[in-house]
């Protein structure tokens, strides 16, 4: 099975869709083959969207298993499309890249440190978890710099040991430090992940792809 693959050559896959749990938002114009890597990796049913005209979903939509957190400025045939498999809100406010500044499981979220207290608040209460305002390693883009499932969470390398306290004890779930695409900190941008399995973008290293493998557990 596919453990790295690209999104018409960019390995930043990271960047163009999104895994919330059982299913996967993806560009329209994807390729057969992505497509069906996704499918065996993840076991994910496909959503085919853009989200406000463009393709960086991963930047733009983040969620959980209750319900999906997007840009404000999505369509209402964007909407439309993704409220068949969860609950929407939209983030109205100019923090509206969900994708960049949230990361989240089904327990906890940890939100940009700069993001108004209103609305971490609200985003707690729609998606019924513990919110945190976080930067990771110096980075504030917590969406981009960790990756969080129900079974891991993996984070910049540059997160502080007082950084990754704080998720585990909100998270309960192990945390480790990792990299993706030969190096990137930014390990959103190139890894998708749920419960089921996972797939990095096609820069990463083997060393990288034990990593998060055995952060998630997926090592037997």
């Amino acid at each position: 099975m596919e453990r790295t693959i690209t999104l018409a050559g960019d390995p930043n896959i990271g960047v163009f869709s999104r895994v919330l749990g059982s299913i996967a938002i993806i560009p329209p114009d994807s390729p057969e083959d992505y497509k069906q890597a996704l499918i065996r990796a993840l076991d994910v049913e496909l959503v085919e969207t853009t989200v406000q005209g463009s393709a960086i979903i991963g930047s733009l939509v983040a969620g959980n298993n209750r319900g999906i957190i997007m840009s404000g400025l999505a369509t209402d045939d964007e909407i439309a499309i993704l409220e068949k498999h969860r609950k929407i809100l939209l983030l109205k406010e100019s923090m509206n890249a969900a994708g960049n500044v949230i990361m989240v499981n089904d327990t906890f979220a940890a939100v940009h440190e700069d993001m108004p207290s209103e609305l971490a608040h609200e985003i707690g209460e729609f998606l019924e978890v513990e919110v945190i305002h976080l930067t990771l390693g110096g980075v504030k883009t917590v969406g981009m710099a960790g990756v969080a499932t129900n079974k891991g969470i993996i984070v910049h390398p540059r997160a502080t040991p007082h950084q990754i306290a704080r998720l585990e004890e909100v998270a309960k779930v192990p945390v480790g430090t990792g990299t993706i695409n030969m190096g990137s900190g930014l390990v959103g941008t190139g890894l998708l992940i749920n419960e089921t399995g996972y797939i990095a973008g096609n820069a990463t290293s083997g060393f990288e792809l034990g990593r998060i493998e055995d952060i998630f557990g997926f090592l037997e």
